[in-house]
């Protein structure tokens, strides 16, 4: 990391403007970022249309979707393809098909560094540092009266969802006293195959302390996050929630159109989640690919169907069509973006929050609302320096690096021998990229401050330390 950083990031000073830095896995992550939106930008819509149907049979409404024909999934692209299908279909639409299930959802393990994150991100619209200052803050402890500074949590810089068999037995014994024995199961979850496994999940350090127990000693955000991790934890050792489901098939002129509904058999873990307390603030999910529900949505939103039997009729009551378009990716959000440098192998817990923090504070990427977004001097700096080092700042070789870390790690493979391996071709790119000529100008950033000196607006310039304001007269650092 060394090695890369010293080395790559004067060529930057001397090519870009000072105060800028590459890194093995800052770099990386801003390319991800950048990659991203070009693809956005490169988007072409697509249009397509839905039609949904909603059919009566004894006063019992229910609400189809269009499916296809002849058993085969049609996409309407246009609406003369759509007024072809609307031609040729009648009031009634006979059940061909009742299809009665049960599925059953299972928990999910304690939280990681990553998990905890994203969670923190879509529930509590927390960012990744606010996250990881308030988890900091519960490690350390909290002062309660009787138990002096407690530790709320155990380490949460971790890749792992272990749990102590110590805890496990307090974890089930609050379980069975809370909610009975048929909603315990023990659990056990593979840890990620890049995980180092150094640290337990993230888990309360007391899995007997209850949020509401010590509310009055937290703060409101300790206590939000620590009624999450508590929450998480329980459940991960609980029976899995059961679902009743029903899917029916409806024919009209050999056009298919379907409906799905489902309904609650058997809580499971979520009994531990309060269904009627839970807020509108935590119900808000943002569109980036990470869940499109929570366990809680999906509990709310459940369509409990009639009883509908084969060859039933049914008529159409209204018909309701509309136009959209596909919709571009979604940028990466601060959780999204952890969640792709977790699943490829890119960094550690530990690297997480200060990579976003890197790249933001280099102007390298800004935020908008919760999304982020390349600058101008992030796509050059990418740029710049994939032409000569993709071979460094790609996630095949991010991960591998990683992998290799490990190795050496576990005393199976010499350090020397990595380095020296990785160096040569290393070398060969940074002569290349030294003996380049090319100078790339990026102006600097006007503010809305005038110099006392001369009266004209200062402009954010980029130093070893971070941004400062400086008179637009000063020559370019």
């Amino acid at each position: 990391d060394r090695i890369v950083g010293y080395k790559i990031s004067p060529i930057l000073w001397k090519k870009v403007k000072s105060g800028l830095s590459a890194g093995r896995v800052q770099t990386v992550a801003l390319r991800l970022i950048v990659e991203k939106e070009r693809e956005i930008r490169n988007f072409v819509p697509e249009e397509y249309w839905t039609l949904e149907v909603i059919l009566e049979k004894d006063k019992q409404k229910v609400t189809a979707q269009f499916f296809g024909k002849d058993g085969k999934k049609v996409k309407i692209s246009n609406e003369k393809q759509l007024n072809e299908i609307l031609e040729k279909l009648n009031k009634e639409y006979i059940v061909k098909d009742v299809i009665r299930s049960e599925r059953k959802k299972n928990p999910t393990p304690v939280f990681t560094t990553s998990t905890l994150q994203q969670a923190a991100a879509r529930s509590l619209n927390y960012n990744i540092k606010k996250t990881m200052q308030i988890a900091q803050g519960l490690y350390e402890g909290v002062k309660i009266p009787g138990k002096g500074n407690t530790g709320l949590i155990t380490y949460m810089r971790t890749d792992s969802t272990r749990i102590s068999e110590e805890a496990r037995k307090i974890i089930k014994k609050e379980i069975i006293t809370k909610f009975g024995e048929e909603y315990y199961e023990e659990r056990y979850f593979k840890t990620s195959k890049n995980a180092q496994d150094g640290h337990e999940g993230i888990r309360p350090s007391y899995p007997d302390i209850t949020p509401e127990s010590i509310k009055e000693y937290l703060t409101k955000e300790q206590y939000a996050l620590y009624s999450m991790i508590y929450k998480r934890t329980l459940a991960s050792q609980m029976k899995p929630a059961v679902y009743d489901t029903m899917t029916v098939k409806f024919d009209n002129n050999n056009y298919e159109f379907r409906t799905n509904g489902s309904k609650i058999k058997f809580l499971g873990f979520l009994k531990i989640y309060d269904l009627d307390k839970y807020s509108k603030a935590e119900k808000e999910e943002e569109n980036e690919g990470i869940n499109s529900k929570n366990d809680i949505e999906e509990i709310q939103e459940l369509v409990e169907l009639p009883d509908i039997h084969e060859k039933d009729i049914f008529k159409e009551k209204k018909q309701n069509n509309k136009q959209s378009f596909t919709e571009p990716p979604a940028r990466y959000t601060e959780a999204s973006l952890v969640k792709v440098l977790e699943a490829n192998g890119i960094g550690r817990p530990s690297t997480y929050s200060p990579t976003i923090n890197t790249i933001i504070e280099r102007r390298y990427v800004k935020k908008e609302k919760k999304a982020i977004v390349p600058t101008e001097l992030g796509e050059i700096v990418t740029d710049l320096l994939l032409k000569y080092f993709e071979n460094i700042f790609n996630v095949k070789f991010t991960a591998n690096i990683e992998e290799e870390f490990d190795i050496v790690e576990e005393g199976k493979e010499k350090w020397k021998k990595i380095i020296t391996n990785f160096y040569k071709t290393f070398e060969e790119n940074l002569g290349k990229a030294t003996d380049l000529e090319e100078k790339i100008e990026i102006k600097d950033e006007e503010s809305d401050i005038d110099c006392d000196k001369c009266g004209r607006k200062m402009v954010y310039k980029i130093g070893r330390f971070g941004r400062f304001l400086a008179c637009s007269r000063i020559s370019r650092m």
